[in-house]
């Protein structure tokens, strides 16, 4: 268990460094994408990416990027058509089951490609680059551990 979580928590972290330059424009509903904006120039200073790094970097996350929009808008339909289900005053859980599990395979197709992503744009970075992103990953991955211990609250008492 304790192996998942730090894999979860690794590909959280990999997945902020992701975009590390990469000028996304607006997502859904209006918003910047997560590796626009903000985070794109915290990346960019913090690792101090070269010109020539940061036009590697957008031009991986552009040869990417029409992949997941067929995703993006399958993940869609499939959260509207649980909403339908859901709020219809006709439940039924073997359809619930079917939508979940068409989303279950949709973020399976996501976080494959995005971890192809990731390591390319992983490969761009220079020793010393990866050396320091490493350390910063490993500092939000235990920032995020001792969050998730801290939220989990002290274990409940043995019961007799």
């Amino acid at each position: 268990m304790k192996v998942n979580w730090k894999l979860t928590i690794a590909a959280l972290a990999l997945s902020l460094v992701a975009g590390i330059a990469v000028a996304q424009g607006p997502g859904p509903h209006g918003h910047e994408g997560l590796f626009s904006g903000h985070m794109m120039e915290f990346f960019t200073d913090y690792l101090s990416l070269t010109d020539a790094q940061q036009a590697q970097i957008k031009a991986i996350a552009d040869k990417e990027r029409p992949a997941g929009a067929p995703l993006m808008e399958q993940m869609m339909q499939s959260h509207q058509a649980m909403t339908a289900l859901v709020t219809s005053g006709n439940f039924d859980e073997a359809k619930a089951r079917a939508i979940a599990t068409q989303q279950s395979q949709t973020m399976v197709e996501m976080e494959a490609q995005k971890a192809k992503t990731e390591a390319e744009m992983y490969q761009v970075l220079t020793t010393d680059q990866k050396t320091k992103l490493n350390t910063w990953i490993a500092k939000k991955q235990a920032e995020f551990q001792k969050h998730m211990q801290d939220k989990a609250g002290p274990p409940p008492p043995p019961q007799s």
